[in-house]
């Protein structure tokens, strides 16, 4: 059984839902003990499932370890000729990288090559499953997964693999691990996958809960990674596990809110966290998938559920700038209209609030600047903590996280360029380490005593989530790749078919 010690939080729902229905954006990195485990290159799938587990309700269909899939067809049968440009020839197209010049695509090749390392290390080499958080600059083994980290991971294969850092065999072969632990080793609920786990094993940390947002981020991912390898394994167990998830079961409260057309944010065995996606969020990514299901589907009224401000835009409906990135790292929202809100018109002046916040407050924090900004969720000299540019006041102290500006590359690809880049130039390898800038930081004096290298706080880690935003954000900007693999699937015809009704 896992044990873990940590400062912030497991239950994501921890985080204040204020009166006025905002939510307060639901975004919880893992633990910071825990049991290590190894990150590998190489994949076999483990002889055994995850370890018994006792979780229990009445009127649930909860799946724990089942035998082992069916052994694969050879690699090298398995695997089709890739339909895509080889590495040499991917370049960034006029409409994804416009501002980029030669100086800024070379950094951003080395930007998004260390995110993906990320990835291809911290990986479990038997589960596939990616580690929440690891150590950036030495040390900080952990085997904490989560299931959000790991559809990143998924996602992350395919940029891997088209821009030449890998094989097609090696990220066929890493993808193939994942899925089939997922869809035949992993516990899950009705289809819901548990927000953290141990990496090795797969199994839930016990004071986690069933996530439907991380359940959705991981989906997102497997059906990216499934339409890149078409017509393999890989897309089929994609499939297979989008298809196992029960969205109904999420939005009713598993029946006991029949006429409820919001869906709640997850499930532990005390019955469904009260508190819902109802307002504007990171959580379009998870209606949509459950819209598009083809077994499960959501109805189209759950769409409309969620409140929108009533007039102007939505820009300070939420605050930390990872609500108005996450479900864009993988829907090309571009000059989409929804009954007047355009919501990638309103990622793109969330990103310039929030620039300038920090330019309005750069002469009281230090490390604020026109070229150093961005609020999000991430680690602080005191804690993880929800930065943002609330409505009505900013929560901030002095901490930067570069995954802020780089996960809105593809909002404001020239400003984020140059604030990654500054960053990178101003702080080196203070903040620059294996896996490329660390969580955040903070140059402010008011926090000297929390200093932890010259002139500065900076996390120790580099979180899987955050480098996952940077590295797809950027391939977006450059090549739309994330996108135009999400939604060349079905799920997405779908989706936005039941929308437009």
């Amino acid at each position: 059984m896992l044990t873990a010690v940590t400062s912030f939080p497991l239950i994501a729902f921890a985080l204040a839902l204020s009166a006025s229905a905002q939510i307060a954006p639901v975004r919880v990195s893992a633990p910071v003990g825990g049991v290590g485990a190894a990150g590998a290159a190489g994949f076999t799938l483990p002889a055994g499932g995850i370890p018994s587990l006792s979780l229990t309700a009445p009127g649930l269909s909860v799946a724990m370890a089942a035998p082992a899939s069916p052994s694969a067809k050879p690699l090298a049968a398995a695997v089709p000729p890739s339909a895509e440009p080889a590495a040499a020839a991917l370049a960034p197209t006029a409409s994804h990288a416009a501002g980029f010049n030669q100086a800024d695509e070379k950094f951003l090749d080395e930007v998004q090559h260390r995110a993906f390392l990320y990835f291809w290390e911290q990986s479990d080499p038997g589960t596939g499953l990616t580690k929440d958080r690891a150590g950036n600059f030495g040390g900080g083994d952990r085997g904490i997964a989560s299931m959000a980290a790991t559809g990143f991971g998924l996602t992350a294969l395919t940029i891997g693999e088209s821009r030449g850092w890998i094989s097609r065999e090696q990220a066929y072969a890493r993808a193939l691990t994942t899925l089939r632990h997922l869809r035949f080793r992993q516990a899950h609920v009705e289809g819901w996958f548990h927000h953290f786990v141990d990496g090795a094993s797969g199994e839930p940390l016990p004071a986690s809960e069933v996530s439907s947002i991380d359940t959705a981020l991981l989906l997102a991912g497997a059906l990216t990674v499934g339409r890149h390898f078409a017509g393999t394994e890989v897309e089929r167990l994609a499939r297979e596990i989008y298809e196992r998830v029960d969205f109904p079961w999420m939005m009713t409260d598993g029946g006991a809110k029949p006429e409820s057309r919001t869906m709640s944010m997850g499930w532990t065995s005390k019955g469904f966290i009260e508190a819902r996606w109802n307002a504007y969020s990171e959580h379009h990514i998870l209606y949509l998938l459950g819209l598009g299901s083809p077994t499960h589907p959501l109805p189209a009224a759950s769409w409309r559920a969620w409140k929108r401000p009533e007039e102007g835009p939505l820009t300070g409906a939420s605050g930390p700038l990872f609500t108005h990135q996450y479900s864009q790292l993988w829907l090309d929202l571009r000059g989409w209209k929804d009954e007047g809100q355009d919501y990638f018109a309103n990622s793109v002046e969330a990103t310039l609030a929030h620039r300038a916040a920090a330019i309005a407050a750069q002469k009281d924090y230090k490390t604020y600047g026109p070229r150093c900004w961005g609020f999000t969720a991430c680690d602080g000299p005191d804690g993880y903590r929800a930065y943002g540019a609330y409505p009505g006041g900013h929560e901030h102290d002095g901490t930067i996280a570069p995954t802020a500006a780089g996960g809105s590359m593809a909002f404001t690809p020239e400003l984020s360029v140059a604030a990654l880049r500054y960053m990178k130039e101003e702080y080196g390898d203070r903040i620059w380490g294996r896996y490329g800038f660390a969580d955040a930081f903070n140059a402010d004096p008011r926090w000297r005593e929390r200093f932890n290298v010259e002139g500065l706080w900076r996390s120790p880690d580099a979180v899987g989530i955050d480098q996952g935003a940077i590295l797809l954000a950027i391939e977006n900007a450059r090549t739309g790749g994330v996108w135009t693999k999400f939604m060349d699937g079905d799920h997405a015809r779908r989706a936005f078919a039941t929308i437009a009704r």
